[in-house]
């Protein structure tokens, strides 16, 4: 590994080209604009793209770019794990589902993870991933048993870093806490319910019999507000579904005057796929002739 003094060295130059707060400013752009603006600066650099309506292309170029900095510059393996291996269940679920269609996967695959497509198939084949994929099991069940296994084999290569477990925990216990608003019945979400995290069957049950006062105790009280208002307004969870895609960069940005060690790394990397994903907001969104407030409200890395 890459001495993480200099790693930092490294970021603190990256850093400057992050795009920040220029993103509100391209809400109130052209499509045209906004792709020349994001070309001069270099972002996507490589790609095929010539125009707006190439924002895919430009996008897929800078995630190939963060990708190659992750591996070269990651302080652990375990970090790896956490930034990669979702990837590597996403593209499981891929192949499982086009196995299923009898179709293609490639239009389903992410990006490679920490295994190829081909690891990945043999894997599959091995079970070595998922011990116990139910048989003739639904989509939804086998998309619950993945996501069962990513969690459980990140709690096992993270389990040194009390960090990578934090984050964990903040994240299963949060998807738990959508997992229970919507699921119809108290046992039925029992059944769906992530291990590691810290919230208990009782607390998260509160939301069946109860009016999920003990919930709001905790430090999910917002998040919880905001997926419990969505619900009773019948309205999907967006909000909370973004509160969730930022919630890394978030914790670390409320502590960015102290960040130490392995810390910017990763504050950098979760910064700048923020970033990406609101570059491929931005630019569906011009190209679909949505007005400024509408761009505005889908931005993910702006809080």
């Amino acid at each position: 590994m890459i001495a993480t003094v200099y790693t930092n060295g490294v970021i603190a130059v990256k850093e400057k080209s992050l795009l920040g707060e220029k993103l509100l400013r391209f809400a109130e752009m052209s499509a045209e604009e906004v792709f020349r603006a994001l070309s001069e600066s270099g972002f996507g650099n490589g790609s095929e793209a010539k125009s707006a309506s190439d924002g895919e292309l430009l996008c897929r170029a800078e995630e190939a770019t963060l990708d190659l900095f992750i591996r070269e510059y990651a302080p652990s393996q375990a970090i790896k794990e956490y930034l990669f291996a979702p990837r590597d269940f996403h593209n499981l679920k891929a192949l499982i589902k086009a196995k299923l269609l009898g179709s293609d996967p490639a239009p389903m695959l992410a990006a490679e993870g920490m295994r190829s497509v081909e690891e990945l198939r043999n894997l599959l084949e091995s079970g070595a991933y998922i011990s116990e994929l139910p048989e003739n099991a639904s989509g939804a069940e086998i998309g619950a048993a993945l996501d069962k296994a990513l969690y459980a084999h990140l709690f096992k290569a993270c389990k040194g870093s009390a960090l990578l477990k934090k984050l964990l925990i903040g994240r299963v216990d949060r998807l738990n806490i959508l997992t229970a608003l919507r699921a119809s019945d108290r046992e039925f979400a029992e059944s769906l319910y992530l291990a590691g995290g810290k919230l208990k069957k009782e607390t998260l049950g509160e939301l069946f019999d109860g009016n999920g006062e003990g919930l709001q105790r905790t430090p999910y009280g917002t998040f919880y507000k905001s997926a419990l208002s969505a619900k009773e307004a019948g309205r999907p969870f967006t909000e909370a579904e973004r509160a969730l895609d930022r919630f890394e960069a978030e914790y670390f940005g409320e502590h960015k005057y102290e960040l130490a060690g392995k810390e910017p790394f990763l504050y950098y990397v979760f910064r700048r796929r923020a970033e990406i994903a609101d570059v491929r907001i931005l630019l569906v969104c011009l190209n679909a002739g949505l007005s400024e407030q509408e761009i505005k409200k889908r931005l993910r890395a702006i809080w």
